[in-house]
Order: structure tokens, then C-alpha cells, then sequence
């Protein structure tokens, strides 16, 4: 989040306006909904997550052991089993899509 001074980016009928309710303390301003952005979209974050999820997946119907996924992806067992449930939910949602279309 970045500040900027009120007085720069205002007209002064609204500077003194604002002045009547919030005069000389910090105002946020949210952003509007429609320029809202979901975490981890902004820093592509999601989406990285999203291809290494895959990817455990992928070796581990392949014949990789949950053991080696953990030391590969540094990770607790439990999160590999957990993104291997996940994985496996949205691969069976998506397989039952394919076959009702």
C-alpha cells in the first residue's frame, strides 16, 4: 500500500470536506471491488502453488512415495497428503465434468 498526500491527489473542496470528519489522522481507502485482486494473484503466488500442487500429484500416481515428495518439495507429510487429497478431488471433478459433456 502506498501513501499519498490528500492535498496532491484531491481537489480542496474535498480535502476540507474529509477535513470535517477525519482532520489530521490517517484515512484508508479501500479499493473498489472490482479492482480487488485475490491473494496471491498480485505476485502470481496462486498460480505457482497451483503448478507445483499438480506436479506432486502427477509423480505420485506415477510411483513416487509420499517420503520422497516430502524431501523434494520440503514439505511436512501431512501437506503432501493433504495437496495429494485436494489434487485427487479436483482430478475426479474434473473427469466426471468430461464424461457428462
Amino acid at each position: 500500500m502506498k501513501y499519498a498526500k490528500a492535498q496532491d491527489v484531491l481537489p480542496e473542496e474535498i480535502v476540507k470536506l474529509i477535513q470535517k470528519y477525519v482532520d489530521g489522522k490517517y484515512l484508508y481507502v479501500p479499493r473498489k471491488d472490482e479492482n480487488h485482486k485475490a491473494w496471491g494473484e498480485k505476485s502470481g503466488i496462486k498460480n505457482s502453488l497451483k503448478v507445483r500442487n499438480s506436479e506432486i500429484y502427477k509423480k505420485y500416481i506415477n510411483g513416487a512415495t509420499i517420503n520422497e515428495l516430502t524431501q523434494e518439495y520440503y514439505l511436512s507429510e501431512k501437506s503432501i497428503r493433504r495437496i495429494i487429497g485436494q489434487e485427487k478431488t479436483l482430478f475426479s471433478q474434473s473427469l466426471q465434468n468430461y464424461i457428462l459433456d
